[in-house]
């Protein structure tokens, strides 16, 4: 186990979307456990004019990170980088905890030039090595390396991050947004729930708006004593408007109303998660909720599923998996409409027997 007392500011350096930060949780911990008295700092990147993060969104709140530090992806403009030189220098850390997602080794020694040289720090732990630049495949499953997998692994030095370990995920949701999310569901609370987010900003994870009416209107069926929450963001209302249609229960539509750790919150409470690849799947897993999943193969199998041995995972190893396709015109997204409505079906009831 790493151990350093005189290491009293910490720069953690993880970019990318929400999910990006989730599947990074275990590392969070890990630095949390490894550097408990230290002021914890995430560079990450900033939406356009926004005030804060995405990854806020995930740590607020949790006391992993105490701030952010804003980094503009892929910038080469030399006062960006002076600036953000500058403002590291001023936060002046002990150590920088590198969580970058995968990239080519002329990247990792850029950057690694950068925090030194420019930057002036001298530590800096979990830099990949060559043969950590690449996914890694399990001969037996068949499956890749989950992302954080991968990202314990660079860590090793500071200690077991322990990505089977459900503990490891916990968002640490304060009682606060546990009542709002009671109160946001208000008579389902305390009853089997089914939670859906058929929604998602990616074309390329798109099942369809009527494969998941489909899907509902059977499951109301097989479960008439079940209710039904929906989640996603606002632009999410009309598509989770039109799926729940069909169901003859109590339901909600939560699409807009709650912030991602009110969403978390109202996962605590589902029986089973059901959606494409995305974030509530991601708070969902972190909850131990089952996830049935029609997921998209874009990424290759593996690195994307939601945590945990308890869900099911519907993927189709087509041709042109590990597309990483953001919008499919050319193939007709065929990884997805080749799931059947009858599959997930089936999927759900192995989970809510």
């Amino acid at each position: 186990m790493y151990s350093d007392s005189a290491i009293k500011r910490v720069l953690i350096y993880r970019i990318g979307s929400l999910g990006d930060t989730i599947v990074a949780l275990p590392c969070f911990h890990l630095v949390e456990r490894t550097f408990p008295g230290a002021t914890r700092v995430l560079l990450t990147n900033f939406p356009v004019h926004a005030k804060a993060p995405p990854s806020a969104a995930v740590l607020d709140g949790s006391g992993l990170v105490q701030d952010y530090m804003r980094y503009t992806i892929g910038t080469r403009s030399p006062l960006e980088l002076l600036r953000l030189a500058l403002e590291v220098r001023r936060f002046n850390p002990d150590a920088l905890i590198y969580l970058m997602p995968l990239r080519s080794m002329q990247g990792v020694k850029r950057d690694m030039l950068f925090f030194k040289l420019a930057c002036g720090i001298r530590q800096i732990l979990g830099l990949p090595k060559e043969e950590d630049l690449r996914r890694v495949r399990n001969l037996e499953t068949d499956l890749y390396e989950s992302e954080a997998t991968r990202l314990a692994r660079t860590l090793v030095d500071l200690g077991e991050a322990a990505p089977h370990d459900l503990a490891n995920w916990s968002l640490r949701l304060t009682e606060s947004e546990m009542q709002m999310a009671r109160s946001s569901v208000g008579d389902l609370a305390g009853e089997p729930l089914i939670v859906c987010g058929p929604g998602t900003k990616m074309q390329a994870k798109d099942w369809g708006k009527d494969n998941w009416r489909a899907l509902l209107g059977q499951l109301t069926v097989c479960y008439p004593g079940y209710g039904l929450a929906l989640v996603g963001a606002k632009e999410d209302m009309e598509v989770s408007e039109y799926a729940s249609r069909a169901w003859r229960g109590r339901k909600v539509n939560l699409c807009g109303r709650l912030n991602l750790r009110g969403t978390a919150a109202v996962l605590e409470h589902a029986s089973v998660f059901i959606g494409p690849d995305s974030g509530p799947m991601h708070l969902a897993a972190c909850a131990g909720v089952p996830c049935v999943i029609a997921f998209s193969a874009r990424g290759l199998p593996g690195v994307w599923y939601p945590a945990g041995r308890q869900h099911r995972i519907l993927y189709r190893r087509v041709s042109c998996l590990g597309c990483n396709l953001e919008s499919c015109i050319v193939e007709g997204r065929r990884c997805l409409t080749s799931i059947t409505v009858e599959e997930m079906v089936a999927a759900t009831r192995s989970v809510l027997i």
